[in-house]
Order: structure tokens, then sequence, then C-alpha cells
């Protein structure tokens, strides 16, 4: 009696197992659905060994299959990119260069998937990254950063630029073409946006608007600001932080002035 009634409960542990599996919304020229067992299934589908994971810093192995094999598109159409949208308000952008760049070596993007029966570690921290998790394979031959490994991942699909949708982040054409400044909207959009608005402008909902009510370089000294975006907790910490911190490996030195020119800037062009 007692082996039937574990037998029992391991076929119901395994079907609610099978029932949390999660789905994965995709839009890129007609919307679909896909289940975790139906891109397990895929032929596809392989054993990963990604070195200097983001999410977890040590090398991680993981079942992926080909994101640009998944999405079966070979180009994004102008004015467009790719948005990764997460399930916690993070939502990051892929270019067509980045995607379909022509280099002879180019980072390769896969979408790792987490199967109910053999669920992943926290990342430290305690974050959990599942069900889906976009990794890559030599990302600095693309220039990956650090912010464009989205975990939590919902939905990907087709948007135009976030340039395009939201003129109120854009640098006046008289700033010079050399500028930090327009470096800086550059970095800004790629490693800031992902959890930031900015004069409302924006996808995400994980951290506050950067420019309004206030910007960041109106109440903050530019070495303070730099100190916390290298390190938050080292000029304020609190039990729900949320904002990680930003090494030279993420944001170069250069990097990190730029934007931070670029906020100045933004400071006064509130809209």
């Amino acid at each position: 009696m007692k082996f039937i009634r574990a037998l029992a409960f391991a076929s119901l542990m395994l079907a609610c197992a099978s029932s949390m599996a999660a789905s994965l919304t995709i839009n890129v020229g007609g919307e679909r659905s896909l289940t975790t067992d139906q891109l397990l299934a895929r032929p596809d589908a392989a054993t990963i060994r990604v070195p200097n994971d983001v999410a977890f810093h040590r090398t991680m192995t993981y079942r992926a299959v080909p994101l640009r094999a998944l999405l079966g598109i070979t180009e994004l159409p102008a004015g467009k990119e790719l948005q990764v949208t997460a399930s916690d308000g993070f939502v990051t952008h892929f270019s067509a260069k980045l995607l379909f760049g022509a280099a002879k070596k180019r980072a390769e993007p896969w979408l790792a998937i987490e199967s109910p029966n053999e669920p992943w570690p926290q990342a430290p921290g305690g974050a959990d990254i599942g069900p889906f998790y976009v990794v890559w394979i030599d990302p600095a031959a693309s220039g990956v950063t650090s912010e464009q490994w989205p975990f939590k991942v919902e939905a990907i699909r087709i948007a135009p630029t976030l340039a395009a949708r939201f003129p109120q982040i854009a640098v006046d054409k008289t700033v010079p073409a050399d500028s930090p400044v327009r470096r800086g909207l550059t970095v800004f959009t790629a490693q800031c946006m992902v959890c930031h608005k900015l004069n409302g402008a924006g996808d995400a909902s994980v951290g506050p608007d950067l420019n309004l009510p206030h910007n960041p370089t109106e109440y903050f000294q530019p070495w303070v600001l730099k100190s916390f975006i290298r390190n938050p907790k080292s000029i304020r910490a609190w039990a729900d932080m949320k904002m990680p911190g930003f090494d030279r490996n993420a944001i170069s030195d250069s990097d990190l002035d730029a934007v931070i020119a670029y906020l100045g800037y933004m400071a006064k062009r509130k809209k």
C-alpha cells in the first residue's frame, strides 16, 4: 500500500511538473507560442557549454536551441530590431547588425531552456533566471554587452528601433559626431534602457525614469554617480535593491564617462 501511495504521489508530482512547463511567445512575422517541451524536442536542441556566463559568473551547461534558427529569419526589416521581454519588466533589444552581421566570426545566440524536471540553480543573489535565457557563445566577437543576456524571457518580437519610437531620447543634430554625448546615447540604450525609462520613453519597468522628475546628474556629484553605477551598494543599500554594479567589463571607463555626459545633456532636455 505504501508503495502504491508513493507511486501515485510521484506520478502526481510529475504531472504537476509537466503542467508547470512554461511557454514562450515569438512574433517575427506571425505570432506563435512554444512550450518548454516543444522547444526541448526540436531536432536542433543541443547541450552547450557557456564560459563566463553573465548570470552565474562561471561556466554553465544548458540544453538550448540556436536563436537564429528558432526565429526562422535571416534579416530584420529596415528600422527594426529584435525586442526581448522578460517577466520581471526587463526589456532588451538586439540590432540587425548584432544578430545578422556579416562578420566572418560572430557571436552565436542560443535560447537556453530550463526543464521542469531539471531546474537551474539560483544565480548569485538568489535570483531565479528560468524558464528561458538568451546566452551567447563568443560574445566578444560581436560586442555583446552584459545587458544583452536576458533571462526570465517570456516574449521575443520584432519592433521599431528605440530611436524611431522615442524621439525624446535623441541627441540634437547640432551635437558633433565625435561628441561623447552621442556615444553615451548608444551605451545608454543598450545598457540602461533595459531597466529604465528616460523622458517617459522606453519599454522597461524595473527602475525609475532617469530624467523625470530629476536626472541623477542633478543630485549626484560626478564621482558619486560613477561609484554608484560601478557598485550601487557602496553609496546606498536596501533590502529590495535590484540594480547590479557595472564593472569595467560591462562598461568601460570611457563609456561610463559618455553615459554621464549624455545624462547631463538630457538633464536640460526634459520632455
